[in-house]
């Protein structure tokens, strides 16, 4: 009996130990971001905050770098190196901004400097880095792209190739010269995308052989409708098609990348709701991974506006719109499980948590936090 009773016990232990261990098995980790901000309004560079993937509450963790207005951010594909674009004009003497690349420690939420090299223009609003270690900025004031190389040890080449954009739009105000808003690498190929808001155009480019030198594509640009101001853009995960967000016309172009190389526009839907005729312009453009539902920002009506994905053509169609709950929303991000969408509100200087709903693409919010003039959102790999 007592041999018996000993059994039952040790099977007992043996119960409790693998229920504690399944729980803590689907215990979902703190996730990390970093945040870029406009310093100009008491921020001191790049901060890091986090996200409960539980119930949503976002955390500050303070300055993770000082650095001056690191306006947009990027990460290496292996996590082991940021990169922040300076957005500025005639530092120290030059008409340039910078571009800083800085060493991720995973077990802090400190950024250490590697060093900085001019942008190649001035005011550089966008960066972006590929599995090779090419990396692409945006300048917006300086009308051009520029091309570097990121080595083995997180430091940057020089300024390896500058291309500059020529032209104008039909708003005045907003479209005198060109103003080159972001540079993306095509998933799987070796092309890259370029949108320029000034000229009514995403520009088509790839490395050469060299590896040195952009050089345009056969099929060189994609030209959107006059006044269009095209701005960010996202690529299906599965179909060849990208999305472009286009700025002053606060609309959303579906784009058919074809097998020959060339592009048709296929559909250009409001981002905005039927009637609404208040000062807006569209920021940033991002799809789930499963292709399902495409999310763009509103600033002036605030808000997300969310498409579902039609899967046989990637035709998109207008579901709702959701408050971001601040002014000016800026970037914004989906976070690695996607079951969060986070807003940075650079007017209100917050940042917003959205669970997303994943069978409706629905955002419900979750938590705000105070941050100084958020601009980027990052989340660590």
């Amino acid at each position: 009996m007592r041999v018996k009773t000993i059994v039952l016990l040790f099977i007992g232990i043996l119960l409790i130990n693998s229920c504690l261990l399944a729980v803590s098995g689907n215990k979902k980790a703190t996730q990390y971001f970093f945040v870029g901000t406009y310093t100009d309004a008491g921020s001191e560079g790049i901060y890091s905050f986090s996200l409960d993937p539980i119930t949503g509450k976002l955390t500050d963790h303070g300055l993770a770098a000082k650095t001056n207005n690191p306006s947009f951010l990027a990460l290496t594909s292996n996590g082991k190196f940021l990169l922040a674009v300076h957005e500025t004009k005639d530092e120290n003497g030059s008409n340039m901004g910078f571009i800083e690349s800085f060493a991720v420690k995973n077990d802090e939420n400190q950024l250490t400097t590697l060093g900085k090299v001019t942008s190649g223009g001035a005011h550089p609003c966008y960066v972006s880095v590929n599995q090779n270690g090419y990396v692409l900025a945006a300048n917006y004031t300086g009308g051009n792209v520029a091309l570097f190389r990121l080595d083995e040890s997180g430091r940057l080449s020089g300024v390896l190739d500058v291309q500059q954009h020529y032209g104008s739009g039909p708003n005045k105000a907003r479209q005198a010269e060109p103003h080159v808003h972001s540079a993306f690498f095509e998933p799987g190929s070796n092309r890259i995308f370029v949108p320029d808001l000034g000229i009514d155009q995403v520009s088509v480019y790839q490395v050469d052989k060299s590896g040195s030198k952009l050089v345009k594509t056969p099929f060189p640009a994609i030209t959107m409708t006059p006044g269009s101001g095209p701005r960010h853009l996202a690529f299906h995960p599965t179909m060849k098609i990208v999305y472009v967000v286009n700025e002053l016309a606060c609309t959303v172009s579906t784009v058919s990348l074809n097998k020959d190389g060339s592009f048709t526009i296929l559909e250009t839907i409001s981002a905005l709701p039927n009637a609404y005729d208040q000062p807006n312009t569209c920021a940033d453009i991002h799809i789930s991974k499963d292709g399902r539902f495409l999310y763009a920002s509103n600033r002036g009506l605030n808000s997300i506006v969310i498409f579902s994905v039609d899967p046989k053509n990637g035709k998109i169609i207008q579901i709702a719109q959701e408050s971001t709950r601040g002014e000016s929303p800026r970037n914004f991000t989906l976070s690695p499980d996607e079951d969060y969408l986070l807003v940075a509100n650079q007017t209100t200087q917050d940042i917003v948590a959205f669970h997303r709903n994943a069978s409706t693409g629905i955002l419900q919010y979750a938590d705000k936090i105070k941050a100084l003039k958020p601009v980027c959102l990052l989340f660590r790999k």
